[in-house]
């Protein structure tokens, strides 16, 4: 049995791409004990393999045939939750699908991660990246050096869906110890994907021109070349830093307004043009040194891997050392999020079939009911004092699984709605109180909202959160069974723990915009802003586990993520070797097409498509039916072929193609099915009207979970809020006095 909040559950993981590992893990590392079911020994002395399948053990079983069947069923029957990415009808011919789970073992949740939902006519596509990130259309919406879809190196929906089923595994588990009884949960990549898209797709009846441009695909990032030939990404004016202020003033005016020509301006950088020049004259490392003297936000854009060098890293226990059984003593990622009891790395990954089938034979089984159809976390109270992306997005997912959310902001609105597309990506399902935290009349205010809560969320820097009575140990002493979750850049504890920080900067500094940008060309951002949506959905699962525990408990607590601990794990497809070498990873070429001839993107007569030939003699079959006599003559003969000749030549050669669709947002939210299992989600706005977003990132059974209302106005239900909570008396005094804004009026 492990350690940890999980202590005592038990876990079958059977398959095992990707995004299903991690959930193992993620749940392993959370005290469950988790047994992996394969049929041989896989990848491993991969270092994909030794992070995703640590705290876990093998059972060495392939699930075919009848014996098979009743071998699994022996650890099935004192299970707890059962893992698969096998497609639905795979599952279906083993007996796994959730039909066949709800008759043969009712009480097992059962969690899957598929390509698409398992009702959607694209749902036996395989589980990877490379064809739902194209088929979904995603891969058209980064810019790129050409034009074009661009090859998206970070596996966008793998690191969305391995997160959403842990959170959906742990909410299932609060809902079956509440009575609930047990049920199944489902994402799948493709909804790991939207929700960082959800900040780009949507649309709106009464768009402004403002939203409309809102995180638009042509917009670029402040990212800057210096004298060492390193990028750094500023994510504040840098103007007043003491070096950049003497050579502007050095400069002049004049010379400034000269070097600004043809440059753009924004709020990051006003003297764009001036800025690049001036960042040329001095090495990185005295311009870091400078700006983070000045707290102005910034790393360097470094390659993969250097990131377990980082001391803040390591302080944090974001980087640990593991003797594994194939790669020997290494350097992984650690855990992404902190809960007490805390996350912890239980074994190195395990040997092949080391664990007998009979484990769990003297172990009673289960009992639950089947769950009712509700979701998980109604009746949760959720206060989100937090803005930007990080801070609110984690309590919104919490709020698609029914947990009722108070998003408290300044009476002027959340900063982040300058930026509205990325704000209503972060912000539905919520009701909204304004409030002015800095007034001393705000205090009985907050203390309400504590009292109310059974969990308070944040990403404000601590010092400043002290200063208005939200750090955690002022709220826990209103009420001690709180959870208090907080969402900081660098983590909890360290030098830099209250250092400013924003998704870019950790794209920068975990490797990927430098990976992501291919062989040789200037780092670049990806404008899914994926850093922010990975330390929210490790703050989600954190709440989550805190959750469970003080269910079984009665105590509350102080949970803790970062955009630091979360940008870590990501890098776990390279660690750190005994003799000091990062293990091999495959890089992205220079046009951004792909890893390699037989996975990246091929331009054709009518498009584009995405193609995945790997396997033994799978890319050799398909050279051979196109008539070409290596890699390099494939390009050219089917550059000439329509997306339906080569897709099914692919298909003969045993690889998979898929169209690779650009400008598709209004095809994927038009499409009947996406529309029927709800991963277009549409609500009526005050403001916008009509506004359809991104859908359901998780269905409990059929059940797509989203948010019941729209992402709301400023104030919007302040009035409403102060009623709930017992100050209907106060309401208009505050609202006069500027306390509070009454956005409904």
């Amino acid at each position: 049995m492990g350690e940890g909040i999980l202590g005592g559950i038990r876990i079958v993981e059977i398959a095992g791409g990707h995004a299903l590992s991690v959930t193992g893990l993620l749940l392993a590392e959370a005290g469950a004990e988790v047994i992996k079911v394969e049929a041989d020994a896989g990848a491993r002395g991969s270092a994909s393999f030794a992070v995703w399948n640590r705290s876990k053990k093998s059972v060495g079983l392939a699930i075919e045939g009848e014996e098979a069947r009743r071998s699994l069923g022996r650890l099935l029957r004192a299970a707890d939750v059962v893992l698969t990415d096998w497609s639905a009808d795979r599952q279906r011919g083993a007996g796994l699908d959730e039909a066949s789970m709800a008759r043969q073992h009712p009480h097992l949740i059962h969690a899957s991660i598929g390509s698409w939902p398992a009702d959607h006519p694209l749902a036996d596509r395989p589980v990877d990246d490379t064809l739902v990130l194209a088929e979904s259309g995603l891969m058209d919406e980064q810019r790129g050096i050409r034009e074009g879809p661009i090859y998206l190196r970070f596996p966008l929906g793998s690191w969305g869906a391995a997160y959403l089923a842990a959170i959906g595994v742990v909410a299932r588990l609060i809902q079956a110890g509440r009575g609930g009884g047990a049920g199944s949960v489902s994402t799948s990549l493709v909804q790991g994907a939207l929700l960082p898209a959800a900040m780009l797709w949507r649309r709106a009846e009464h768009a402004t021109q403002a939203l409309v441009d809102s995180m638009g695909k042509a917009m670029i990032s402040p990212q800057f070349e210096c004298s060492d030939g390193v990028w750094i990404h500023v994510k504040s004016p840098p103007d007043d830093a003491p070096l950049m202020r003497a050579a502007l003033d050095a400069l002049g005016p004049a010379r400034i307004e000269d070097l600004n020509r043809g440059w753009p301006s924004n709020h990051t950088c006003i003297n764009w043009g001036a800025n690049a020049h001036v960042f040329k004259t001095r090495p990185s490392a005295e311009w870091l040194a400078d700006l983070w003297a000045s707290d102005i936000p910034v790393q360097a854009d470094v390659p993969m891997g250097a990131i377990y060098r980082d001391e803040q890293a390591i302080a944090n226990g974001y980087v640990i050392d593991v003797e594994d059984p194939d790669l020997g003593r290494t350097q992984q990622p650690g855990v992404p999020c902190s809960v007490e009891p805390p996350m912890r790395v239980q074994s190195a990954a395990p040997a092949f079939g080391t664990t007998p089938i009979s484990i769990w034979d003297d172990v009673p089984a289960p009992r639950r009911e089947r769950a009712a159809d509700c979701l998980p976390l109604e009746g949760v109270h959720i206060v989100d004092f937090g803005s930007f992306v990080a801070g609110p997005l984690a309590p919104m997912i919490l709020g698609d699984l029914g947990a009722d959310i108070i998003k408290v902001e300044g009476t002027g609105g959340d900063v982040m709605r300058r930026v509205e597309g990325a704000f209503l990506g972060a912000q539905r399902g919520k009701r909204s109180l304004a409030l002015d935290l800095k007034s001393p009349d705000a205090a009985n205010v907050v203390e309400r909202l504590v009292r109310w809560a059974d969990i308070v969320h944040h990403n404000i820097r601590m010092p400043a959160a002290r200063r208005i009575g939200l750090a955690s140990d002022q709220v826990m002493a209103i009420r001690p069974d709180l959870i208090f979750c907080h969402v900081s850049s660098y983590g909890p504890v360290g030098p830099r723990k209250d250092w400013p920080g924003y998704d870019q900067l950790f794209q920068a500094q975990s490797g990927w915009e430098f990976e992501g940008a291919g062989e040789g060309n200037p780092p670049m951002w990806h404008r899914f802003g994926m850093m922010d949506h990975q330390a929210a959905l490790a703050s989600a699962l954190a709440m989550s586990l805190a959750l469970y525990h003080r269910d079984r408990t009665g105590e509350g607590q102080v949970a803790a993520g970062s955009l630091l601990g979360a940008s870590i794990l990501t890098v776990s497809e390279t660690i750190v070797l005994d003799d000091g070498t990062l293990s091999p990873f495959r890089r992205l070429d220079a046009r951004q097409l792909g890893v390699g001839p037989e996975r990246r993107l091929y331009a054709v007569k009518d498009g584009w498509i995405a193609l995945v030939a790997e396997g033994a003699g799978v890319f050799d079959r398909l050279c051979l039916l196109a008539g070409a006599a290596n890699a390099e003559a494939l390009e050219p003969i089917l550059s000439a072929q329509s997306t339906t000749a080569v897709i099914a030549m692919a298909n003969a050669a045993g690889a998979f193609a898929v169209a690779a669709h650009t400008d598709h947002r209004d095809a994927f939210f038009d499409d009947r099915d996406n529309r029927r299992l709800g991963l277009v989600q549409s609500y009526q706005h005050g403001r916008l009207g009509r506004l359809e977003m991104p859908g359901a990132f998780l269905h409990f059974g059929a059940r797509p979970a989203t948010g019941a209302l729209p992402p709301p106005d400023v104030g919007e239900h302040s009035v409403s809020v102060l009623d709930e909570i017992g100050l209907a008396d106060e309401t208009a005094k505050l609202v006069r006095a500027g306390v509070v804004h009454d956005g409904a009026r």
